[in-house]
């Protein structure tokens, strides 16, 4: 008698779909720590001073510090919801939303807000590479010929025609690390940078003298900055799918040490940076921490040029699920064979497409704040709660439904 060959197992399907379209779940642990920290230490950092300036003293520490707090649980909660189907793992965020909110709600619910943190981020990243590299080469040669920033933005979306050519997160897994060092790197000389310079004359700490509608609005515009600081949960699951799981270690637990030690690195960079640097500056600091300090001047071009090799990274991490995205559509829907010329297409008319959304609006404070509140907010914040509420169904009332309801009615003022 022929035996009838055994049907495979969703777990094994999902391995077999990963070998064909893609390299095997091989990423160690410290791999989400650096792709976690280069996803959420952006050039955001240097933008916390300037938030402390329109937050003051109590409500700008309280913000970072609630902040700091409810993204790490809500980091949480999205690794563990990765396999909280046995047999499944839900490698995209919109496949988490559709588990969730159903298959269609699921889409447009997550979809457009993963889509404003990437490409928004992406946008972003355009100018501060741009910038950064701009102020580099003005410090470090200033009997140079001084060209328009659009230029230096036109050599770092250059960079990115060829990055973008590499398969997937594994394939960029050095690009990230390079960035992950020059964050840490660049947020400590920020606030090293103004110990010896110690405080401005006339130092104020006091709101600025604005009209009570400006106030508002820039208060707003500060806590989007924060929100666009503790980024990183867009690109969550993607990371975790490239941790190998099984029964006995599953990916949560790796995904959860790497989270920890990002966090940690986090925290020692957001927290002196804010601090130090508005306590030097006061409400007259700038909307980068590098551009009110001027000297000493190689240190500066020093950590203009980190920024510039770290945003180069931060800019990978988030477009990787973004090529994944059109690559997949373009497959389904025009019937493009995948491969080289399909991955050239693609991925070369998204770089086209954000690098020229970045030379028409170079405005990096206000690009900033947006962002943040549209973006950043809902990805990292409650939309995790709200997921592990639907999912998990905690006792009404119990400690676990009382902190999810808590932190979804503290980010709604938020």
């Amino acid at each position: 008698m022929v035996s009838t060959p055994s049907l495979p197992s969703k777990e094994t399907q999902s391995e077999q779909k990963e070998v064909e379209n893609g390299p095997a779940r091989r990423a160690k642990w410290w791999y989400s720590t650096f792709h976690t920290v280069t996803a959420m230490i952006g050039a955001g950092v240097l933008s916390l001073p300037y938030a402390m300036a329109y937050l003051g003293w109590g409500p700008g520490i309280l913000m970072l510090l609630l902040s700091w707090c409810l993204t790490l649980n809500t980091m949480w909660q999205m690794i563990q919801l990765h396999e909280c189907v046995p047999g499944t793992r839900f490698d995209r965020y919109i496949d988490l939303g559709r588990h969730a909110f159903g298959p269609k709600l699921g889409a447009w619910i997550v979809l457009p807000q993963q889509l404003i943190v990437q490409v928004g981020c992406d946008i972003v990243y355009m100018v501060i590479g741009g910038k950064c590299l701009k102020q580099f080469v003005e410090i470090a040669c200033t009997d140079c010929t001084q060209i328009k920033q659009s230029y230096w933005i036109m050599i770092f979306g250059g960079i990115h025609f060829f990055l973008s050519q590499l398969p997937n997160f594994n394939s960029v897994a050095c690009v990230s690390l390079a960035a992950a060092v020059m964050s840490l790197s660049y947020s400590t000389i920020a606030w090293v940078a103004c110990l010896p310079r110690g405080r401005i004359d006339n130092v104020s700490y006091a709101y600025k003298p604005i009209s009570k509608t400006d106030l508002l609005f820039r208060v707003f515009n500060a806590l989007g900055q924060i929100s666009f600081a503790f980024a990183g949960h867009a690109v969550t699951l993607e990371i975790q799918a490239t941790i190998p799981s099984t029964p006995e270690k599953p990916s949560k637990i790796a995904m959860w040490n790497g989270a920890i030690c990002a966090y940690f690195i986090n925290a020692i960079c957001y927290f002196p940076v804010a601090i130090i640097g508005y306590w030097t500056f006061g409400q007259d600091v700038n909307d980068n921490i590098l551009m009110s300090l001027e000297k000493p001047s190689w240190l500066i071009a020093s950590a203009n040029l980190m920024v510039f090799i770290h945003v180069v990274g931060s800019y990978q991490v988030y477009a990787m699920p973004v090529f994944d995205l059109i690559e997949r559509m373009m497959m389904r829907r025009l019937n493009f064979p995948p491969g080289v010329a399909l991955r050239l297409v693609a991925r070369s008319a998204y770089v086209a497409f954000t690098l020229f959304f970045g030379v028409t609006f170079p405005f990096f404070g206000d690009l900033l704040g947006f962002f943040g509140g549209f973006g950043f907010a809902p990805t990292s914040y409650f939309l995790p709660s709200i997921m592990w509420m639907i999912i998990k169904k905690p006792k009404k009332f119990s400690i676990n439904w009382f902190i999810n309801w808590v932190m979804n009615q503290e980010t709604k003022e938020i």
